[in-house]
């Protein structure tokens, strides 16, 4: 009898503890809330200069949730048509990737069919006016922000084009689908090749098309890449779809788990698979993530194919979007993928955003289903570990002045294109050597830079003499910067033949003209030289 008063007056205490905890919460929450509101009509009154009260409330906003993930972010009225293309791969606009060169927003690739190309545009114009407003002075998200739209509904933009005079055309706005299959096709007799860029909708369906297509013109199909590289992800449902294509029907790919229970669920392969035996390569890099994670992570706790490339991004949370009113939505992190063996591969540390490298021995360790040991915590680390390959000073220097990019819209009106059916050779380096010159081109290696910190600390500390010798170092580092362009000629090449092989063929050219100079598909056509290997690798023999 005892004990059981005992248990009831600990219940009767729990339970005010739990009523109380809560009602400490919510009014910590509505203070804290009114403080807030508060302190937005107190600088709204009394600031000494007048304020946009959307962008004030926007910036605090954002503050809030970017102290939780990188992940969780707020999205105004204006971004809205943003985060529907970053999510869908669909979006009513004019249909380009544009970046800000020479202080406008400059097309930078059209996509195929897009309403730009059918109103004359190209690569390399610029949008100097939209409306009648002039853009100069605008950020590149204000003009996007400005020319997108309601598909059918027109925006009228003045255009500047090297070599002719400034010119208004009207653009109508249409549904812009960007191809999250741009390629497929063999890399060597019986290896075929599939490029997937992003999990957006029917990507499963397109990955099982070019599939068959593969198997339908070549019945003795060896092996496949499924090219995962710089794939941020996308929707989950794609990953699944993926994974099925590999792997038996009703088998558990991925789970999601949250601080609510009943939100947690266990998703499986729904249909039957298209190929279970096919011997398979994953590629991934560091920019692979999410969703290309949990695929390439199935298919390495499965055992079912061997990845190759460097580790991956580690982003295994789930986002879902709330209506905040006013067409604004929140982007919360609400839970966290866990793939086959039980591991979660998001990272645990951030750094300006960016996910810090954990050493393996911190992470905790799990088992394939034929046994072999992978890691949880940082992303997906490959079975086949591949050297980065790193761009050099100059290439990066050319390319953040656009200087590939410019010279190739200058040498493209010079081309005959008329006769390329696929791949792209460029043979006159000594154009763009010139082109080059003539820009005045200039840059600072990494080194320059470093030594341009080291100067100023010592100056400012008296120490001339060791500044002289600084100099003298920075001296010798601009004469080899003299024969930069010749020593790194193929690299540059490559990088034209790429530019221009997407202004002839868009994302398609793009990804085939890489192909040309890949050491990692090199890696991957090697290893399915050696099935021994493949087979090792993924602990089993034929």
């Amino acid at each position: 009898m005892k004990i059981a008063r005992i248990a009831l007056l600990a219940c009767v205490f729990i339970g005010i503890s739990a009523t109380t905890f809560k009602n400490d919460k919510l009014y910590e929450i509505t203070k804290n809330i009114e403080i807030f509101i508060n302190v937005y009509k107190e600088l709204n009154a009394n600031y000494v200069d007048d304020l946009d009260p959307s962008e004030l409330m926007k910036v605090g906003l954002d503050a809030i949730v970017g102290s939780l993930d990188p992940y969780t972010n707020y999205i105004s009225e204006s971004q809205v048509s943003s985060y529907r293309l970053n999510t869908e791969g669909t979006y009513d606009g004019i249909g380009a990737i544009v970046k800000m060169v020479d202080d406008y927003v400059t097309i930078i690739e059209p996509h195929e069919d897009s309403p730009v190309l059918k109103a004359g545009l190209q690569a390399g114009d610029q949008i100097i006016g939209i409306e009648g407003n002039p853009t100069d002075g605008k950020s590149l998200e204000d003009v996007t922000n400005f020319y997108r739209g309601v598909a059918g509904t027109s925006v009228r933009m003045k255009i500047r084009r090297k070599g002719t005079e400034d010119f208004n055309v009207d653009i109508k706005r249409s549904a812009v689908n960007i191809p999250n299959v741009p390629y497929s096709g063999f890399v060597e007799e019986g290896i075929g090749y599939i490029s997937l860029t992003t999990f957006t909708a029917d990507a499963g369906k397109n990955i099982r098309i070019a599939y068959k297509e593969l198997k339908d013109e070549n019945s003795n199909l060896k092996g496949l890449i499924l090219d995962l590289r710089d794939n941020g992800g996308g929707l989950l449902r794609e990953a699944i779809g993926i994974s099925n294509i590999f792997v038996p029907q009703n088998k558990e790919v991925v789970s999601v788990k949250s601080k609510v229970r009943d939100r947690d669920e266990t998703y499986r392969t729904l249909a039957a698979p298209l190929d279970l035996e096919i011997p398979l390569i994953v590629l991934i890099n560091k920019s692979s993530a999410s969703a290309s994670e949990i695929v390439s992570g199935v298919m390495q706790d499965l055992d079912r194919g061997v990845l190759m490339g460097q580790r991956s991004y580690g982003k295994g949370l789930v986002q879902n979007t709330k209506e905040v009113g006013y067409n604004s939505r929140v982007k919360i992190t609400t839970s966290k993928y866990y793939i086959p063996s039980g591991r979660c591969i998001q990272s645990v540390e951030y750094k300006d955003g960016e996910p810090v490298d954990i050493a393996d021995d911190k992470r905790s360790k799990f088992k394939t289903a034929g046994g072999r040991t992978v890691l949880d915590g940082g992303g997906v680390t490959p079975d086949i570990i591949l050297p980065v390959e790193k761009k050099s000073d100059v290439l990066n220097g050319l390319n953040n002045q656009f200087m590939v990019f410019k010279f190739a819209n200058e040498y493209f009106e010079t081309m005959d294109t008329s006769q390329i059916e696929d791949e792209i050779t460029f043979t006159d380096f000594d154009a763009f050597k010139l082109f080059v010159n003539k820009a005045n081109f200039e840059y600072e290696t990494p080194a320059q830079k470093a030594l341009k910190q080291a100067k100023e600390k010592l100056e400012s500390e008296d120490r001339n003499a060791l500044s002289a010798q600084i100099e003298s170092i920075n001296a010798s580092i601009e004469a080899s910067k003299q024969k930069a362009l010749d020593a790194a000629k193929q690299e540059i090449i490559n990088d034209i033949e790429i530019t221009l092989a997407t202004r002839i063929f868009y994302s398609k050219g793009r990804v085939f003209q890489k192909l040309k100079n890949d050491k990692d598909i090199d890696a991957a056509i090697e290893l399915f030289g050696d099935m021994d290997k493949y087979y090792r690798t993924l602990g089993t023999f034929r």
